[in-house]
């Protein structure tokens, strides 16, 4: 690509709180920035294929974005300027598709008017988005329409772009929702800008020093971004955050317009340098529950908790990304790219317009890849990284789906939900209570309930005036029993085969604190010796855990938790709960002589710590307000002792199973378990009682007979994992009913 490379010179670089030298050298990569304009996601050199693409294979596309700019031309302007900036960058570019001059004027005017929007926020000391988008976009237009402006125009326009960008970073104090995060979050806030900026106002000889300080800043920051990506995704796939809104969702933008803009600027394509950004569909694929409806989700994390459907909305989108970016060196991602492609709902088939310039970038993703359909993957996966072990009987609509927390390096948007036990079949049936709806209004709800571990699957342990475990959100005024820490689980085993899943994690650690009380006035000892827990996953409908608890002091009482949508119906030891086409039975083979008590309905639905932390349930419907998790199961020991085992086989179908299998306590020498009589044999899981996390399992009748102790380490997975051989395993064909 021909281009013209700068002199390298020293520039005097002004300190605005953004971390940045006072003074530094501009590196030799400065000198590789073309000289002329445009810059950002087309140049000079790729805009005829840009614009081929706009009026051939994407006309459709492009004819949406001319409607609405069409629209917005001929609309009433209000009484306040708007944000108008990814206005201008839409009449921008059909400006230079279309060369007609009402565009390019109306593009400048919607620059303006971005522009007199962002000024005015600011002396009002009001945010103008949480997102970086539109301010990105007004950039954009800039660089789209240098050519057709005069110098003063330029150096106006750019300097006022500048001048609102820098007032909001030097505020004090900080603007409320201005969103200041960097390189370890989405990346899609005020500083994320910078790079934009830098990169196409850099050798005009406007606002040469801020320039030139936020074009260094911009990518380092960029390249602090994908280096914590990678580590997050390790070897398997996934990203910043473990909950899907947003890594479905505005994650993946920072890092897919860096390689767009690098490589428009410089015309070096680094993203082949970043493989993990390639396995988000590996991601996906495992995420995905196919459900009646449509594609759903387990709810990790910070979702909202209303509807579980996996979030979609960009997806198609970072898929097209993916296949375009890399089909060249990760044929197999972009094979899996372009699968998810193919099973998602008809409505949304189709383009993203939050960024409408994509599509038309799109070159690589036309490029043939190989049909990822009939890959076969494991019964289970490890994402080691992300701290989750997924688990399901196959991937149609009739399979059993579970997901397993432990482990993990990422505390972005993730709960104190260490060996978390989620279960879907035909529903929700065991679930992540809570909710982050509407969250200014529930904000003591996020914080005191959703996020704390009595709001999962998991085990409590009751310590009186222990330290809070803080969330954002709101301000935690009671502890109940939960964790401390969210991370510092560790996952000891893990194996699977056809037959079963086996799992074991200790997550002790994370129910240690500092040793203060809640008012930080004395000291208080650790709660917690020991919490692990091990599950074996007995496909295709059958779970027995077993949960190893020790207090340090007898008198703090332990709960074993099930959370359910609907009301559960207790009768002696055995708990059956419903939600959507699936039914869950549960029974209590330990404690012996366990309480068993349910918590839920209108008035303690949320109950932790002695209050019931409501919700705001305007506009909700009774499905939406049931996923929630409306009712949950309280399992504990009769009488109070330090050490304790808890014992429960799971079991799933629909909703015309009448009764669970025949289940028995097993007991041996240092061991106890289950006997479970199904459909595939007679089982016998042993668990150790002591000494390191292991146990036994046998079975007998129908299928092969099996009799061997359980894993004591960690499978070793990487990439995408196919099975040998290759007639075992899930083919990927099967979720494509979710799209029929």
């Amino acid at each position: 690509m021909m281009h013209r490379r700068f002199w390298f010179h020293v520039v005097v670089l002004a300190v605005i709180g953004t971390g940045m030298s006072s003074a530094a050298e501009l590196p030799e990569w400065a000198g590789s920035i073309r000289s002329d304009h445009p810059r950002l996601f087309f140049n000079a050199d790729s805009w005829p294929a840009v614009k081929e693409r706009a009026l051939g294979e994407e006309a459709a596309w492009f004819g949406r974005v001319r409607s609405r700019v069409d629209r917005s031309r001929k609309g009433k302007r209000g009484e306040k300027p708007s944000d108008a900036g990814t206005a201008a960058a839409r009449a921008a570019f059909v400006f230079l598709v279309t060369d007609e001059a009402i565009y390019r004027d109306h593009a400048m005017a919607c620059l303006d008017e971005a522009l007199d929007h962002y000024e005015e926020r600011f002396e009002e000391k009001r945010a103008v988005n949480w997102y970086s988008t539109t301010r990105v976009h007004a950039v954009m237009a800039w660089d789209w329409l240098y050519n057709s402006m005069s110098d003063e125009q330029r150096r106006t326009t750019m300097t006022r772009l500048v001048g609102v960008i820098d007032k909001v970073l030097k505020a004090k104090p900080r603007i409320h929702r201005e969103n200041y995060s960097g390189y370890n979050t989405g990346f899609y806030g005020i500083r994320n800008v910078l790079w934009f900026l830098g990169c196409t106002a850099y050798g005009t000889g406007i606002e040469d020093e801020r320039v030139a300080e936020w074009l260094v800043w911009g990518y380092k920051e960029n390249q602090k971004l994908l280096a914590h990506r990678r580590k997050a995704c390790g070897d398997d796939g996934g990203g910043a955050s473990p909950t899907l809104g947003y890594i479905f969702g505005a994650y993946p933008w920072s890092e897919q317009n860096f390689f767009y803009t690098w490589f428009s600027a410089t015309g070096e394509n680094i993203a082949p340098n970043w493989p993990h950004s390639a396995w988000l569909a590996h991601y996906v694929v495992w995420n995905w529950v196919t459900g009646e409806a449509g594609p759903l989700e387990y709810g990790y994390g910070d979702t909202p908790h209303t509807t579980n459907v996996i979030p979609t909305w960009q997806l198609y989108t970072h898929m097209a990304n993916i296949r375009h970016l890399y089909a060249a060196q990760r044929p197999q991602a972009a094979a899996l790219a372009g699968f998810v492609q193919t099973i998602m709902q008809k409505n949304h088939q189709r383009h993203s317009d939050t960024w409408f310039v994509y599509p038309f970038l799109l070159t690589g993703a036309a490029t043939p890849v190989p049909d990822a359909s009939a890959l076969r993957l494991p019964h289970a996966r490890h994402f080691e990284n992300m701290g989750q072990v997924f688990m399901r009987s196959g991937t149609g609509v009739d399979d059993t789906y579970s997901l397993f927390t432990c482990g993990g390096i990422l505390a972005q948007h993730r709960h104190f939900d260490a060996l978390n036990l989620v279960i879907y079949h035909r529903g929700h049936l065991a679930l992540d209570s809570g909710t982050r709806y509407r969250e200014t209004e529930n904000g003591q709800h996020l914080a005191n309930y959703y996020a704390q571990t009595v709001a999962h699957n998991c085990v409590l342990i009751h310590q009186p005036d222990e330290p809070y475990a803080r969330y954002w959100g709101g301000k935690v005024k009671q502890m109940h029993g939960g964790q401390h820490k969210q991370l510092g689980s560790v996952l000891k085993a893990f194996e699977t085969n056809d037959r079963f899943v086996y799992v074991a994690g200790d997550a002790t650690a994370c129910y240690q604190h500092k040793g203060k009380t809640a008012d930080g006035k004395r000291d208080l000892p650790q709660k917690a010796a020991m919490v692990t827990r091990q599950v074996v996953f007995l496909m295709p409908n059958h779970l027995v855990v077993f949960d190893r608890v020790r207090a340090t002091d007898a008198s703090y009482r332990k709960e074993w938790l099930l959370h359910s949508a609907q009301e559960p119906v207790i009768d002696g030891m055995l708990v059956r709960a419903d939600q959507g086409g699936g039914r869950l039975f549960c029974r209590t083979l330990l404690p012996r002589a366990a309480r068993i008590v349910k918590v839920g309905g209108p008035a303690h639905k949320f109950e932790a710590g002695g209050t019931n932390w409501v919700v705001t349930e305007e506009k909700l419907k009774p499905k939406q307000i049931a996923m929630m998790g409306q009712w949950r199961v309280e399992v504990s020991p009769a009488e109070a002792r330090e050490d304790d085992f808890f014992l429960h086989v799971l079991q799933v179908g629909p909703t015309s199973l009448e009764h669970p299998s025949e289940v028995g306590l097993q007991t041996g020498a240092d061991a106890v378990g289950a006997k479970v009589i199904t459909e595939t044999g007679v089982w016998e899981v042993l668990f150790s009682t002591s000494g390191t996390l292991g146990g036994h399992i046998r079975c007998t009748g129908e299928g092969t007979a099996l009799d061997r102790p359980l894993a004591m380490e960690v499978l070793s997975q990487k990439g995408i994992t196919t099975v040998t051989p290759p007639e075992q395993g899930v083919p990927l064909s099967q979720l494509r009913r979710s799209a029929e």
